[in-house]
């Protein structure tokens, strides 16, 4: 009678082979998750709970960070619902801005090259100079844009720095340089099979149709990549306000100058600047990483509302 121990220690080392083969390919990845998201991730939580301030040795703050954060710190709710209204709004026009740009740049007959170039071009702008050139043509006094609005007879806003106009004046830059969401959607458009706006045509479907029932269950996914990134992007938003604020303002800040950012009245301030406010201008890091945490919450929920919603668009031309 054979014996079967040979056999299961094949079959034990074998397993084992292909469970060290698996590790290997998957250790760049194993080692990139751990050392970038899930080290920092657990280190940001520990220091919310600890009152560090980058010289001493951090001691056990309990849940005071949180409660100064929440109760007391008076730029939170204004960076959150600043946040909130730049996600709702500014990732929404751009998303619909740059799918219709996509769309007319499609359907141009001639001169295709030279009008995708003129809209992918401020995408190339670097963010801080590109700020800087909106804040000076946007200025109420001096700005061309307002000279051309008071020479027709139209009130000039304040931009950005008027509360009421400074997040609409963000979201204008953020639409001048919408040529990455451009070239997506075209790249989207022109995959679409060409057999299925003839078979539309043929049925007598009309151009709002077409686009309804062929074009947006097709390049859907390409939207909700368009409208996550942009999420998660905009959760990140920092150099555009904080410079438009600085320059609005005209605070030259030397050093050892602390700016508050925010200007005008907090109306441009968000989740990211309070961040670097707290952690790197204020030594308070504890409260830094509520807010990061706070962050990432948000970023994580928007995302998995955005997934769970993801049929939406497809089920909306059944």
């Amino acid at each position: 009678m054979s014996n079967p121990e040979p056999k299961s220690n094949t079959l034990r080392s074998k397993r084992r082979r292909s469970a060290l083969r698996t590790a290997a390919f998957l250790s760049p990845w194993l080692i990139g998750f751990t050392v970038f998201f899930a080290y920092p991730l657990l280190s940001t939580v520990y220091f919310s709970f600890m009152h560090y301030d980058g010289f001493k040795p951090p001691t056990w703050a309990g849940t005071r960070n949180w409660t100064y954060v929440f109760e007391h710190y008076p730029y939170f709710w204004p960076a959150l619902r600043n946040t909130l209204w730049l996600v709702l709004v500014m990732v929404t026009l751009r998303v619909l801005f740059g799918l219709g740009v996509g769309l007319l740049i499609t359907r141009i007959k001639t001169g295709t090259g030279v009008f995708r170039t003129l809209f992918y071009l401020p995408y190339l702008a670097p963010p801080v100079a590109a700020t800087m050139a909106f804040a000076f043509l946007l200025n109420p006094g001096t700005g061309p844009v307002n000279s051309l609005l008071e020479g027709v007879g139209i009130p000039a806003p304040g931009w950005f720095n008027d509360p009421a106009w400074s997040k609409p004046a963000l979201t204008l830059l953020a639409l001048w340089g919408v040529g990455d969401l451009m070239v997506i959607f075209m790249a989207a458009l022109l995959d679409v099979p060409k057999e299925q706006y003839e078979a539309a045509e043929l049925d007598g479907a009309s151009a709002w149709q077409r686009f309804r029932f062929v074009t947006l269950p097709n390049i859907s996914p390409i939207i909700m990549f368009a409208v996550v990134t942009g999420v998660i992007q905009t959760m990140q938003y920092y150099t555009q306000p904080l410079v438009a604020g600085k320059v609005a303002s005209g605070v030259i800040q030397g050093a050892g100058t602390l700016f508050e950012p925010g200007y005008p009245d907090r109306s441009t301030l968000t989740l990211p600047q309070l961040v670097y406010n707290l952690g790197f201008q204020r030594f308070d890091y504890g409260s830094a990483c509520v807010v990061a945490l706070v962050l990432f919450a948000l970023s994580m929920a928007f995302t998995a509302l955005l997934m769970r919603r993801r049929g939406g668009l497809i089920q909306a031309g059944d």
